[in-house]
């Protein structure tokens, strides 16, 4: 079975290709002053393809990080895997970032910011977004893997609290390992869908 597996939802892009269950390929892309990270996602899968002699006809999946996290490398990520899917008519498999950032440390919650005094809260489950408030309560006292945004409140409660930025983490080989496990929940390209707890900020009033 060969993965082909993206993320341009966090800090950077991420691009995995597995074959038979092994790694044989991994990139880490950074954002310049120029362009955001996600502008390099359709070049580079073509050149991980071709460096590893492999047509995209040739993959069994495409799995990619939903969400949650950047707004523009969500809509990167769901895009480009729904539509080269539904081109080369194999199966997507979507996954939480919050799940993605859990592989780092197993027995960690994993809190991110949602603005507006909350946050998103994986605790072997995503929690959705609940206010910081009822974060700290949760958290207290247990190793946590956050952002840089909430990593100085969230060390107010626990004393082994870390930045999943600050770490030279390879959250690319972990969403492809969480793909090789999870392939038989693989579906169809239209049932992959971003993963936007938050409604949008923007409300429309209904006429009178």
């Amino acid at each position: 079975m060969q993965i082909l597996s993206f993320d341009t939802c966090l800090d950077k892009t991420y691009i995995t290709l597995r074959k038979d269950g092994d790694v044989i390929d991994s990139r880490i892309i950074n954002s310049d002053s120029e362009n955001y990270h996600s502008a390099y996602l359709i070049t580079t899968i073509a050149k991980v393809l071709n460096d590893n002699d492999l047509k995209p006809q040739s993959l069994d999946i495409i799995a990619t990080d939903v969400g949650p996290g950047s707004f523009t490398g969500i809509r990167a990520c769901t895009v480009v895997a729904r539509t080269m899917a539904q081109q080369l008519n194999i199966k997507t498999l979507g996954i939480s970032s919050l799940e993605i950032l859990s592989q780092i440390d197993k027995d960690a919650v994993v809190v991110l910011d949602a603005r507006k005094e909350s946050g998103y809260l994986w605790d072997n489950e995503i929690k959705a977004a609940i206010p910081l408030v009822d974060i700290y309560n949760i958290v207290k006292g247990r190793k946590i893997i956050t952002d840089d945004s909430l990593i100085d409140k969230l060390k107010g409660f626990s004393d082994n609290v870390i930045s999943y930025k600050d770490g030279n983490y390879d959250l690319g080989v972990y969403l492809s390992d969480i793909a090789e496990r999870e392939a038989d929940k693989a579906a169809n390209w239209n049932d992959l869908k971003p993963l936007y707890i938050q409604p949008p900020p923007v409300s429309i009033k209904k006429g009178n």
